[in-house]
């Protein structure tokens, strides 16, 4: 796949509308994706076509409205094929991964006694945090945090292993950090903490623009996502072992399906935004279909082939990005960079200058058409931890319809910044 830069970066380019923006007489550089990723057309078409031809309440005996369920219907199997689940009823729509993990924490901890356990993270967007910690609060339920390593800013598993006990009941964690852009080895974390029958709650959402997401072979038992996030629109995705799902009693008006999915969304979802869903894992489908040559290759097979050719292309931003940076003074990245290990982390490299201000320099960026994030984009506890408020980092944020070219438009500006001094 080594050749996904030169035959397959204009053909996505070509989908996606937003990306033909110009600032400052330049075309504009999307380096924000952790913060939500840019819209191909096919995902505004099919939302669009949702609108035009069957919008609709769920379960009426006329056509739009079963049109709107089949098409709904699609859109779980969709889902579950993205996810590696085998039941489409396992899969709950939502406004956002917090919404949907804020209503979850509540529910699950129902089932919690006073003096159990549960697990977050200093690395983990507060979304995976702050809905666990206050439902512990709730029903006084002990918490223990993991940190990370000073050297590199992964996940100290040693820590993880030290505060599992009888007692845990719960570990939150993130399948990759939203400011260091590091994977968490999520299979192993759930190895370990069902040695002890802890559930484990995955956060996905800066996993899915990068990698292929596996709840079978990570054996997770629940995991949150939104699909914002790969190119889709607002929408939050939460998968579920179906016996849980089952299980837990959930805080909402009585369902009117019989349904699982029906159990856990509250009120009537955005069905526009459910069909935009599916549409952006079509389009992630057919990136791996075109690298591959496989027409017909069904669809997790294809997103398999399609994330096998994005990581390839991804990494090899990472290591000219990485090694640009390298070349300027006073610049600090957070997180991996020794260039053996960039199978460990992904395209999000998070930086601070020490001499200029982070908000100073994602402005010089702004001005230069160059679209960065700064703060701390939720990962709260990691900035804290770092001193680093409240200014926070600078976010670049790259995903495969960026390119070396912009990057060098970056490195630029930031060399220039870093002169003028």
């Amino acid at each position: 796949m080594g050749d996904f830069e030169t035959t397959m970066v204009d053909y996505c380019r070509r989908q996606f509308p937003a990306l033909q923006r110009q600032e400052n007489g330049r075309s504009a550089a999307f380096l924000d994706g952790p913060a939500g990723t840019q819209v191909p057309l096919g995902v505004i078409e099919a939302m669009t076509r949702y609108f035009t031809d069957c919008n609709a309440n769920e379960g009426g005996l006329f056509g739009t409205s079963r049109q709107s369920d089949d098409w709904l219907q699609q859109a779980h199997q969709a889902f579950a094929d993205l996810v590696g689940a085998e039941d489409p009823d396992e899969i709950v729509f939502g406004q956002n991964m917090t919404s949907l993990t804020y209503a979850f924490s509540r529910a699950l901890a129902k089932t919690w006694n006073a003096g159990d356990e549960i697990i977050v993270t200093a690395l983990d967007h507060d979304a995976n945090i702050s809905p666990w910690v206050q439902a512990a609060a709730d029903h006084d339920v002990v918490v223990h945090w993991v940190d990370f390593k000073s050297t590199d800013y992964t996940l100290d598993l040693e820590q993880l292993a030290g505060k599992l006990s009888e007692k845990t009941r719960l570990v939150a964690v993130g399948c990759a950090s939203n400011a260091t852009g590091g994977i968490n080895p999520v299979k192993q974390i759930c190895s370990m903490a069902h040695q002890y029958n802890a559930l484990v709650y995955l956060d996905a959402v800066h996993f899915g623009p990068h990698g292929l997401i596996d709840v079978a072979d990570w054996d997770c038992d629940f995991l949150a996502c939104s699909s914002y996030k790969f190119f889709g629109p607002h929408l939050g995705t939460l998968w579920g072992r179906r016996n849980l799902l089952e299980e837990v009693p959930a805080y909402k008006v009585r369902p009117a399906s019989s349904r699982i999915p029906g159990k856990w969304m509250t009120g009537t979802p955005s069905h526009e935004a459910i069909v935009g869903g599916m549409a952006c894992i079509d389009y992630l489908a057919d990136i791996g279909r075109q690298v591959s040559g496989q027409d017909q290759a069904p669809r997790r097979q294809a997103l398999q082939l399609a994330f096998e050719a994005i990581g390839e292309y991804e990494r090899a931003l990472t290591h000219y990005l990485l090694e640009g940076l390298a070349r300027i003074p006073g610049i600090k990245v957070y997180g991996i960079t020794e260039p053996s290990q960039l199978d460990q982390r992904f395209s999000t490299v998070s930086i601070t200058h020490d001499a200029i201000a982070t908000t100073d320099l994602a402005q010089r960026l702004a001005d230069a058409g160059i679209y960065v994030w700064h703060g701390n984009y939720y990962a709260l506890e990691f900035t804290d931890r770092l001193g680093l408020e409240p200014e926070g980092m600078v976010r670049i944020g790259l995903v495969h319809y960026n390119t070396f070219a912009e990057i060098d438009r970056l490195l630029e500006v930031v060399s220039h910044a870093a002169v003028a001094i």
